[in-house]
């Protein structure tokens, strides 16, 4: 083992431009942790935002950004029990992906899907851990616990969020609607699984969900807009319903909001974060995703889509890349 490796550094932060290689100690686990030699590396939302510091990583875990990776278990912690050196892993981090090595709980730590490579394993952990947690919910989190035969309605469609939503909505029985930038993005939303696309940047979603259902509207509204289309979700959505956030990509406050629906229609209105989640909560969610959905991932029901691939070096082109919001599916690097 190194003393020392490459990470990506961020500064003070800022734009992608600040995003440069650096030279740093290799990390110990923890007890109950395994040091994973990483070979490829998942660039998310939660990473750009880090990056100008507003997600600061919670305390005690690296101020490396990062969230997931993929590569071969190279040490545990001396309570770790389930993976052995050598083991071939992909895993939810608390920080410290972008680099050659990175520590994650054993908790978080999953077996790469049968068929797998280092790339399609380190596209899985963040995207399928929020919205397994979000869609679909576990014992001690709301969520929007979508149900066979429900409909749910997809923000963001061919984002990496939006791609495995659309794909487990539909493989445990779901209507699927989503909304996309573009007629180019719809088409691709549908290839994907989804059973109507809606380009919201010339259509009004709401009424196209009204029609698309017949004025039946939606169960489950999954968004990662926020304030914009807060009063439209609620529109969009039937008795019970129930409206799930998960980010505030165009604002965190709504004005103006008739709040009427939610009494009337007896709406949920939730959301969360997976980082603040404590490690049982985490476990939880990897255990049910162990179960229900690497047997998907394993028989190609579902199936991450990779849109670019970057070297560990040139971050700062993957995180203007994301900025670009020119993608669909998951932007990757290798190291």
């Amino acid at each position: 083992m190194p003393d020392t490796m490459t990470f990506i550094a961020h500064g003070s932060g800022g734009g992608p431009e600040v995003l440069v290689p650096s030279t740093g100690p290799v990390p110990k686990p923890a007890s109950d942790e395994v040091l994973i030699r990483v070979e490829a590396v998942g660039v998310n939302r939660p990473d750009v935002a880090q990056r100008e510091g507003r997600y600061p990583p919670p305390p005690g875990a690296s101020p490396i950004i990062g969230l997931e990776c993929a590569g071969e278990v190279v040490a545990v912690g001396e309570a770790a029990r389930k993976f052995r050196v050598g083991d071939k892993v992909c895993a939810l981090t608390n920080g410290g992906a972008y680099a050659e090595f990175c520590t994650a709980p054993e908790a978080q730590t999953l077996p790469w899907p049968k068929g797998f490579d280092a790339l399609r394993a380190a596209a899985v952990p963040e995207t399928y851990f929020t919205v397994w947690a979000n869609l679909f919910g576990t014992a001690h989190s709301l969520g929007g616990h979508l149900a066979p035969g429900e409909t749910v309605l997809v923000h963001g469609g061919t984002s990496g969020i939006g791609v495995t939503a659309i794909q487990l909505a539909k493989a445990f029985g779901s209507h699927v609607i989503t909304t996309a930038g573009s007629d180019e993005k719809c088409a691709e939303a549908v290839k994907l699984g989804a059973d109507h696309a809606i380009n919201y940047r010339t259509q009004d979603f709401a009424e196209e969900v009204k029609r698309i259902t017949d004025g039946r509207l939606a169960d489950v509204v999954l968004d990662m807009v926020g304030a914009p289309y807060f009063a439209k979700n609620l529109r969009c959505l039937r008795m019970d319903g129930r409206l799930v956030l998960i980010a505030f990509l165009g604002g965190e406050t709504a004005e103006k909001v008739d709040l009427r629906p939610i009494m009337v229609r007896r709406l949920s209105v939730t959301g969360s974060t997976m980082r603040p989640r404590t490690t049982a909560q985490k476990t939880e969610i990897a255990d049910a995703l162990r179960e229900k959905v690497w047997p998907l991932l394993e028989k190609g029901v579902a199936c991450p889509r990779i849109h670019a691939t970057f070297p560990l070096a040139e971050a700062a082109k993957a995180h203007a890349l994301m900025e670009s919001s020119q993608h669909i599916g998951k932007i990757m690097l290798t190291v």
